[in-house]
């Protein structure tokens, strides 16, 4: 059986296999000399880019539509948010006009001056007491700087406790609700009553029971213990809704004709640190 490789088979094999490597060595060097591939290489590397930017093309435009798609419903979302929003603000401002509008109405068919609404807060510190008027007057730390006025009314949490009796540049007085001298000035008050509103004026205080008491009455209604005394914005000082107290009693007054309300002070004035004072707007 002849041999499997002969002797001249394996020279051809050799000789074979150097051509081939000095081909590929060939080939090699050439293209690292050369500034641009092979010519057989640009061929197939124009077909491939070529091809790359048919199909490119019309993949960009798709995408960009998608992309433009996206970009105005967003915007029309967006839009809609907004256009939402400003339709809420417009009925918000439509609201509170129609509000003001009704305030007004209301105030001039009670033929009422002034609400809360229409006053600003001054908060201030009960800087003196004088022992002799103990129960009559307090000094505060704001004055005309401040923009405090004579006959400001003067609150605390619980309720009204007074008004400004007196203006200096840097304190004020307070004369008390309490205050039962002949010169104190009267708060125009009301109380609910059967039929309706019970209008009358704080007239004095009676210290040993450290109650208010309420005189000139409108009417004479039956009132209730327990019922809320309130300022009903008579005149042009006081803003009316202002708590002064609730009833304790009822009783007749000296002439035999109105009665007196007695009332509990909302605000206990013997023992006050802060307080503020209503201004106008």
């Amino acid at each position: 059986m002849q041999k499997l490789f002969s002797s001249r088979n394996l020279v051809i094999l050799v000789i074979c296999l150097v051509l081939s490597l000095g081909l590929i060595t060939g080939t090699v060097a050439i293209r690292n000399k050369r500034a641009t591939p092979p010519i057989i290489q640009r061929i197939g590397n124009d077909i491939a880019g070529f091809g790359n930017q048919t199909l490119g093309f019309p993949v960009g435009i798709v995408d960009g539509f998608f992309a433009n798609t996206n970009d105005l419903l967003n915007t029309y979302h967006e839009n809609r948010i907004l256009k939402g929003k400003v339709d809420q603000i417009e009925a918000t401002q439509t609201k509170n006009a129609a509000l003001s509008s009704e305030n007004q109405q209301l105030k001039r068919q009670l033929k009422i001056d002034k609400t809360l609404t229409d006053y600003t807060k001054v908060n201030a510190s009960v800087i003196a007491r004088t022992p002799s008027n103990w129960q009559q007057q307090l000094v505060i730390n704001k004055g005309k700087l401040n923009g405090i006025q004579k006959n400001m009314p003067v609150i605390v949490n619980q309720g009204l406790i007074g008004r400004i009796s007196e203006v200096n540049d840097t304190n004020s007085k307070v004369e008390l609700i309490t205050d039962s001298g002949d010169g104190a000035n009267r708060f125009a008050v009301e109380v609910a009553g059967e039929k309706g509103p019970v209008d009358g004026l704080i007239s004095g205080y009676n210290n040993a029971n450290n109650e208010l008491e309420m005189g000139s009455l409108t009417s004479k209604d039956k009132i209730k213990k327990g019922a809320k005394v309130m300022t009903n914005g008579l005149g042009e000082t006081t803003p009316k809704g202002l708590y002064v107290g609730k009833v304790t009693g009822i009783s007749g007054a000296a002439n035999g004709i109105s009665e007196q309300i007695n009332i509990k002070p909302a605000a206990d004035t013997r023992s006050i640190d802060v307080v503020s004072v209503l201004g106008k707007k």
